[in-house]
């Protein structure tokens, strides 16, 4: 039963990489082909994804011990929470500012200089009430804020599993 717990644990891990993947990939598209273009608190999100698909990625391929796993799993559930709190903050106050200039997003990813490493991604070209159109007739913070939702779901599930599997058995 506990190496039951660990395949799933790291199946887990694996979907919510491959997820996050793809929710990056789809916000490039919606950028750069459909020209919906980001806001500083969508970048930031953009970045918290990546982070929480690199650590679901290292638990699931790269880490094999429990207790590696269970640090990668605590850690994409911090990285999906805090975009969680990104996407609903754009959702309920930087939507409805006339600027979003200079917000803690917009410092967070200059001080990483991430717009200028990758500004095809991480470059802020809108302003966040433009930045929130809907998608499907849903804003599209909510369609993120759903997201990281459902990442610290299965981060959470992930948790369960590797809990399930006790003490005594440490390494993989």
């Amino acid at each position: 039963m506990p190496d039951r717990n660990r395949e799933r644990a790291a199946a887990l891990l694996a979907a919510c990489a491959v997820f996050c993947a793809v929710l990056l990939a789809l916000g490039l598209v919606l950028q750069h082909v459909f020209d919906m273009q980001p806001c500083a608190w969508c970048v930031l999100q953009r970045l918290l994804f990546l982070l929480v698909g690199l650590a679901c990625a290292a638990g699931a391929w790269v880490l094999r011990s429990r207790g590696a796993r269970v640090g990668a799993a605590l850690l994409a559930e911090a990285f999906a929470a805090a975009g969680l709190a990104a996407a609903l903050y754009q959702h309920l106050v930087a939507a409805r500012s006339d600027s979003c200039v200079l917000t803690l997003a917009d410092r967070i990813v200059m001080a990483l200089s991430l717009h200028e490493i990758a500004p095809s991604m991480f470059l802020a070209t809108a302003s966040c009430a433009d930045a929130n159109l809907p998608l499907l007739g849903v804003p599209f913070a909510l369609w993120s804020a759903a997201a990281f939702v459902l990442l610290m779901l299965g981060a959470g599930a992930v948790l369960r599993a590797l809990l399930r599997d006790g003490p005594q058995r440490q390494a993989a």
